[in-house]
């Protein structure tokens, strides 16, 4: 009779949470209806389809390719719609790999960081006590390193360095924000009627958690892997500016942005920079659109459970 009881309330808490569908749907109509992020999230598809699509039709080496006879060739001249850089090559070219190579490494850190960090945050949240102090306590140290600095040495010291070991590199640092945010929610879930009844019923630990705790947190996962990503791109941009980010071969935002470094450049040639940094803030500003009204999203589902 009381397992009856006990399996009855746990369909009841169960019925009661919105399923992965429903949350969908609630953040699917908050970006709907609001206009600005609607906007944003469209100036995401393109910005994608310029990218992704464009590099589909261009070869690395190509892009990469010195033709000094072509140097310093201003925009609007036929045959290099955006001009070339101090190596002749074209800059539109070098605007889609490099926006590609950025949205890449910011895609991969994101997925490394948002899964070891979703992990993390689930055990610690859903055990507490020991556990949990002893993870925060890694989590506290890691995060009082000094980051930018130390990937400046790793990058420098790892040899054959590549764009893989970048998204690893800025992997060591991001998860422990991700870890923080997840524990926060899993900490108040973990005491909810669902959880204790699985646990009456027998499940296991690692069923209650993946089963049943995080399928109720994944409005804020999708919350937190949109905002993630913009912070992610920053970082890499941010380090192959100033020349210890991506492969000097390998074309990125960073690096184009780099070119305003030298006074005559910001002056004389605003093609070399200008369209790599309108697209950076093109990406940094949608997602950030879109990421505040997936959190009003959020919001909205906290209150309607």
């Amino acid at each position: 009779m009381f397992k009856k009881e006990k399996d009855t309330s746990a369909k009841e808490e169960k019925q009661q949470v919105s399923s992965p569908a429903s949350s969908f749907k609630v953040i699917a109509r908050e970006v709907v209806k609001d206009k600005v992020a609607l906007t944003a999230f469209i100036v995401i598809v393109i910005i994608f389809l310029f990218t992704f699509g464009g590099s589909l039709f261009l070869h690395s080496d190509q892009v990469t390719e010195t033709k000094i006879l072509d140097a310093y060739i201003s925009w609007g001249t036929s045959g290099h719609f955006l001009g070339t850089d101090d190596g002749g090559r074209d800059i539109l070219q070098l605007l889609i790999m490099g926006g590609r190579n950025s949205i890449l490494i910011g895609l991969g850190v994101t997925l490394v960081c948002e899964t070891v960090g979703l992990i993390i945050g689930l055990v610690s949240g859903y055990y507490g006590g020991y556990i949990d102090a002893l993870i925060m306590r890694i989590v506290d140290f890691v995060q009082v390193l000094p980051a930018m600095p130390i990937e400046i040495v790793l990058v420098t010291v790892i040899p054959h360095y590549s764009s893989i070991t970048l998204v690893w590199i800025i992997s060591i640092f991001g998860w422990t924000g991700t870890a923080r945010y997840f524990r926060a929610f899993v900490l108040s879930q973990r005491e909810r009627d669902y959880v204790l009844a699985s646990k009456t019923s027998g499940s296991s630990d690692i069923k209650i958690m993946f089963r049943e705790v995080l399928p109720n947190i994944g409005s804020m996962l999708i919350i937190d892997v949109v905002l993630t990503i913009a912070g992610n791109i920053g970082i890499e941009t941010t380090l192959s500016f100033i020349n210890y980010g991506l492969p000097s071969t390998v074309p990125s935002l960073g690096t184009l942005i780099g070119f305003a470094n030298d006074p005559t450049n910001v002056v004389s040639r605003p093609w070399l920079w200008v369209p790599a940094t309108v697209l950076l803030l093109a990406i940094s500003l949608s997602i950030n659109y879109v990421g505040r009204a997936l959190q009003r999203a959020g919001d909205a589902r906290q209150r309607e459970n």
